[in-house]
């Protein structure tokens, strides 16, 4: 395994000072924002595609640090209600795709989108319960009518460009565990796997380990972030896990994100990546920042000197017991 981070912690600064800061941490590849949520502040997709010149001044720029382009990541929601958003994360995500296979990058991380209710709604519809009966309805036409056909289309798209997308399990959107993402690779095709987020799982009392496992089982796991969530008993015992309160909220939040072992305690983290090893996974881990108590720098260089100490650079062979 190769350890990475996500690019966008860092763009509020020129592409080649990100570059520099990644580089000094002793990392080995960048992740980069081609555009929907994340942004593209460190590369313009559809610029870069129309111009070999800026293209190759890009990867110049990566790659005379020794790092590796591990991913493009431009999450979004191509299924939104309102035509011209989905439109405008659609083309994120084509513009990405051709850039990745104009990069030699497998992955591209997005979203697996959410539609409304129904052909009338103006914002994405979450179905979270199986009663009453309008629910299970609204959640079978999502599947139906918009979910399927998009990434059915999609599947075609990705294997004619040689890239792979894996889909960032994400409550609020469709695909949010592993049964909703295994369900959209099957149906939709096997370009389609998982970034799988240990942060989102742990606030929904999923186990990372028990996800890895079933989704190597299947194939599915194609990326990785590494990202924690530390729960709050006492507002969990109160509220639930269902928080809508600002993530600026903190004291009052059933979960917050944190850095790599401020939320669930290294010892978790240390049977995720043992689990990773386990199933085989040869792909990167991309620190993703998202910490209000810890500053970019800071939760950055915390969290690459914990899993540093962790990850296990060489293959290490079979032990046969005398």
């Amino acid at each position: 395994m190769k350890l990475g981070v996500f690019s966008v912690l860092f763009q509020d600064k020129p592409l080649e000072e990100a570059l520099d800061i990644i580089a000094k941490n002793g990392l080995d590849a960048v992740e980069i924002g081609t555009g929907g949520y994340p942004g593209n502040a460190h590369c313009n997709p559809a610029e870069l595609l129309a111009d070999a010149s800026k293209l190759d001044a890009f990867k110049q720029a990566v790659e005379s640090r020794g790092l590796e382009i591990s991913a493009l990541s431009c999450h979004g929601n191509p299924l939104h209600p309102t035509k011209e958003t989905a439109d405008k994360f659609h083309q994120d995500f084509h513009d990405t795709v051709l850039l990745a296979e104009r990069l030699g990058v497998k992955n591209v991380i997005t979203f697996s989108g959410c539609p409304g209710e129904s052909e009338h709604s103006k914002y994405p519809v979450w179905v979270t319960a199986a009663w009453p009966e309008d629910h299970p309805e609204v959640l079978k036409w999502q599947w139906e009518e918009k979910v399927i056909p998009y990434w059915k289309e999609q599947n075609e798209f990705l294997k004619a460009h040689n890239v792979q997308v894996a889909i960032e399990a994400h409550p609020g959107f469709v695909v949010y565990n592993t049964e909703t993402a295994l369900r959209l690779r099957e149906e939709c095709g096997a370009q389609i796997g998982v970034n799988l987020d240990p942060s989102h799982l742990f606030w929904q009392q999923m186990d990372p380990v028990v996800a890895i496992k079933a989704l190597a089982k299947e194939d599915a796991l194609f990326y990785f972030h590494a990202k924690d969530t530390g729960i709050d008993a006492q507002n969990t015992a109160a509220n639930g896990v269902l928080d809508t309160k600002n993530y600026g909220q903190e004291l009052e939040r059933s979960w917050i994100f944190r850095t790599i072992g401020f939320g669930q305690g290294e010892e978790k983290w240390r049977e995720i990546v043992s689990a990773l090893q386990l199933v085989g996974y040869d792909g990167y881990l991309s620190i993703e920042h998202e910490d209000s108590l810890m500053s970019v720098q800071e939760g950055f260089e915390k969290a690459a000197a914990t899993l540093q100490r962790m990850i296990t650079k060489e293959k290490v062979g079979e032990i046969w017991w005398a």
